[in-house]
């Protein structure tokens, strides 16, 4: 998938969608705020109206309550009235003919005001003085409501829909005896009808576009202009405090506005989709354009991207057609500036290189043979002075018969090293094995039965190139500073292991071994080219991690090639190499 795209990644492309970025930042931009200011207009002229419908609405329901209370008031200071009830509170019972005296007084009200059921008189005990049957005022109302009333000091007090008649609403007002320092002398319970109060937008002829709803102080739904919504509907929308809120699939605005006379809550939800609906069109209008305007500006952008692009791929092909083999010049000619002047930027730069490459590559080969030739070189005398040491060693204590073995080992050792037809930079490791062989049995010569050793390689592996003295380094350190520094028997393993395309071939001592501080020091040593010597030893590992380096050196230097050390204080040293199974770039 990633090859597919990147072959898109083309400068004209990258024009084309650049053009194409710019321009959608910009219509998003433009559009956004055109958007934005639409929206914010038209949402501010729908609160607007719903603000003005609530005041007004809100403002005919309480001018009818302030005509009740207005009216209920005069009955409640009613001289007559007030000393009937003056009376009452006395201990004076009223007389049948006194009561007959009140409905004149008390229906005014009724006269003078359109919606009112009936009044209703008690006296302080609560005992109903008009209409004249018996009746206490306990019966009709919660004592809550009573207290309520008491607590209001004369004012009237709305509580809602009537319990015994649900289509009239019912108030309570305190009648204050003005001789009694307006301490309490009876009650008036009025009821009201309900369809007095049905509510209509005052701003607006259509019945769908806003629902009001007027609730009483204890959640119950007095009216409302939609008869779908339930009473539970309506207690939950009273409860929230949500902005928008939704009844079945639609979106409403809420607006809640509390009336100060009756402490009633009016509801106004406005439809969403209704105060949108110009927004929807402003906004079907701005993409719309974007689309149209995105076409035209995509053909216009294909069309100038082709024409400056197109010398350059002109170019990128002549240079493509010299990828494989010598650089050749460009014979493009354009009549563009800077066209031209990369063309013979390019023609020259084809020169140079072509004069360079077979300079630097012939001076790049020598370097890397002299290097070789000089590090295989450095190996030779490092490794005679050992060996004529463990000679020395054994003539101090051995009768000349006894050297004769000796004599002829390392004669042929020598013969390896220096002359014959093995002199080549490359041997098998069969050779290379046989060469430790007889290293080791010189060696045995020194140390006699402390010194033992296993060499452990399959026949496959035997025709493998290598690097001619890359292992004997590898088991004079692991003598030199692993049998000798310990007076236990020594030995010295030596295996060759297959690992994919490669062969491990590790030497393994049980000697002294190495604290992880001298383990350290040595790993950096290797890394950096330069490693502490000791004991004579010179720069035998170095050696043969430089040799490693430089023979087997891949293009992608992704070789694994290398040496690996590892080792504990005691329990001996183990050294590890890994090269190809079909051997390393002769240089």
């Amino acid at each position: 998938m990633w090859p597919k795209l990147s072959r898109l990644n083309t400068l004209r492309n990258q024009m084309l969608f650049g053009f194409l970025a710019v321009m959608m930042v910009i219509l998003t931009f433009v559009g956004g705020i055109t958007f934005n200011s639409v929206s914010t207009l038209l949402k501010n002229n729908a609160e607007k109206h719903i603000q003005q419908t609530a005041v007004q609405t809100n403002g005919r329901l309480e001018g009818i309550l302030d005509q009740i209370n207005s009216l209920t008031t005069l009955v409640s200071t009613n001289g007559y009235v007030q000393q009937l009830l003056l009376k009452e509170v006395h201990g004076q019972p009223s007389t049948f003919a006194e009561r007959q005296a009140l409905p004149p007084i008390i229906n005014l009200v009724q006269m003078y005001t359109d919606g009112i059921n009936s009044i209703e008189l008690y006296n302080k005990d609560r005992a109903r003085l008009y209409p004249l049957d018996e009746g206490n005022l306990g019966d009709k109302v919660s004592e809550d409501w009573i207290r309520q009333a008491n607590e209001e000091e004369g004012s009237i007090v709305w509580f809602g829909i009537d319990p015994s008649n649900p289509v009239s609403l019912l108030a309570i007002r305190r009648i204050s005896l003005v001789d009694r320092y307006f301490s309490t002398g009876g009650y008036l319970l009025i009821r009201a009808d309900r369809s007095k109060f049905a509510l209509k937008d005052p701003l607006s002829d259509d019945s769908e576009a806003e629902t009001m709803l007027l609730m009483a102080r204890d959640g119950q739904l007095i009216t409302s202009n939609d008869d779908s919504i339930s009473q539970s509907e309506a207690a939950r929308l009273t409860a929230s405090d949500d902005q928008t809120v939704k009844i079945g699939k639609r979106s409403f605005i809420l607006v809640k506005q509390r009336s100060s006379v009756t402490g009633w809550t009016l509801l106004i939800l406005t439809p969403v989709d209704t105060i949108t609906k110009g927004v929807s069109i402003v906004r079907t209008t701005i993409v719309v354009s974007a689309c149209i305007g995105t076409i035209l500006f995509m053909l216009l952008s294909f069309f100038l991207s082709t024409v400056i692009t197109r010398p350059i791929f002109r170019l990128i092909k002549t240079m493509r057609g010299t990828r494989l083999g010598v650089l050749k010049p460009t014979d493009t000619v354009s009549s563009t500036i800077e066209i031209k002047e990369l063309n013979y930027s390019y023609n020259q730069m084809v020169d140079n290189i072509n004069e360079l490459i077979k300079l630097v590559y012939e001076k790049e080969l020598s370097q890397s043979r002299t290097e070789l030739k000089a590090l295989q070189a450095q190996i030779h005398p490092h490794f005679l002075f050992n060996t004529l040491d463990a000679l020395y060693w054994s003539l101090l204590e051995k009768d000349e018969d006894q050297l004769a073995a000796y004599v002829v080992a390392m004669s042929d050792l020598f013969r390896y090293t220096i002359t014959g037809p093995n002199k080549d930079e490359w041997v098998s490791l069969r050779d290379e094995l046989e060469h430790v062989e007889r290293y080791l049995l010189i060696m045995k010569m020194r140390f006699e039965d402390r010194l033992t050793w296993h060499i452990d390689a399959a026949a496959e592996f035997a025709d493998v190139q290598l690097p001619k003295l890359l292992l004997q380094p590898l088991v004079e350190n692991a003598i030199l500073h692993g049998v000798e520094s310990t007076v236990m028997p020594g030995r010295v393993e030596l295996t060759v292991v297959q690992s994919g395309d490669h062969i491990v071939i590790t030497v393994e001592d049980n000697g002294a071994g190495m604290d992880e501080e001298k383990l350290r020091l040595l790993a950096d040593g290797l890394e950096s080219g330069k490693v502490p010597s000791s004991k004579n030893s010179g720069v035998g590992i170095a050696n043969v991690q430089r040799r490693l380096r430089l023979y087997f050196a891949s293009d992608d230097d992704k070789s694994p090639a290398g040496i690996a050390i590892q080792s504990r204080k005691g329990a001996g040293t183990r050294v590890s190499i890994t090269i190809p199974l079909n051997g390393g770039r002769t240089i």
